[in-house]
């Protein structure tokens, strides 16, 4: 059984690291602090020592949830969405990080196949870089994501990952999955030098109550990544105070 993450609000640090020494670290660093919900492993420790053994390392240093990020995994072939998930449901990982930009067969089949094995699917469709939409110079739609979105719901998806630099792209999409899904998850990504901060993200995602932070180097760059977690923790709870009000 997958586990859930942690908590109403809360932090998962991305484990994109290459020293599983600092990986080490980081982990011991926060899986104890107030507010760390869960872990995101990226391919810098997968490429080096497999899934598999990357998973057990993990599992050696915390009991809290996995979401595994093979760098966006979904934009393939979709009969490839079978072995995906078989061979990380073999490694133990609780949920998947799916972008299945290839189309409404990609969705299902990754998705899909995703919540048939017992894994949990954070879906989402966009990057905080500005030249990913044709309106910013890129190649995908500007509107990939509300497709994403409504695939995804409509075979049972509840859990998504939005771009944080977007305060008007982040209300729009958190009210609609308020409005279509029961007992949803929202993550955002891209804090610090992308563009994101909790502040502002957290207000415009306030339709979904339960919402996490994917933060990489603000917490696993800093001198102590343990109190780096705890500070953005603090401005989480902040930031909901106020919103309460």
């Amino acid at each position: 059984m997958a586990k859930m993450l942690k908590g109403e609000v809360g932090i998962v640090p991305a484990l994109d690291i290459d020293s599983h020494d600092q990986l080490e670290l980081v982990v011991r660093e926060t899986s104890k602090r107030e507010g760390v919900a869960g872990y995101k492993l990226g391919l810098t420790s997968v490429m080096r020592f497999g899934l598999k053994e990357s998973m057990r390392r993990l599992r050696d240093l915390t009991d809290l949830p996995i979401l595994y990020d093979h760098q966006k995994a979904g934009p393939d072939m979709p009969d490839m969405a079978t072995k995906y998930t078989a061979m990380c449901k073999d490694a133990g990982v609780d949920g998947l990080i799916l972008f299945p930009v290839a189309g409404p067969t990609a969705v299902d089949a990754f998705v899909g196949k995703a919540i048939h094995a017992g894994i949990v699917p954070v879906v989402g469709g966009e990057i905080p870089v500005s030249d990913y939409g044709v309106s910013g110079g890129g190649y995908m739609l500007d509107d990939v994501l509300d497709r994403i979105l409504a695939r995804a719901v409509a075979i049972k998806a509840n859990h998504f990952v939005l771009p944080a630099h977007d305060v008007g792209k982040i209300t729009r999409w958190s009210r609609w999955i308020a409005a279509n899904v029961q007992s949803s998850v929202v993550l955002l990504t891209g804090f610090g030098a992308l563009g994101g901060s909790i502040e502002t993200s957290f207000v415009a995602a306030e339709a979904c109550p339960r919402r996490f932070a994917i933060v990489g180097r603000l917490i696993t760059g800093a001198k102590v990544p343990g109190d780096a977690a705890a500070r953005m923790f603090e401005q989480m709870q902040a930031t909901r105070a106020l919103a309460s009000r």
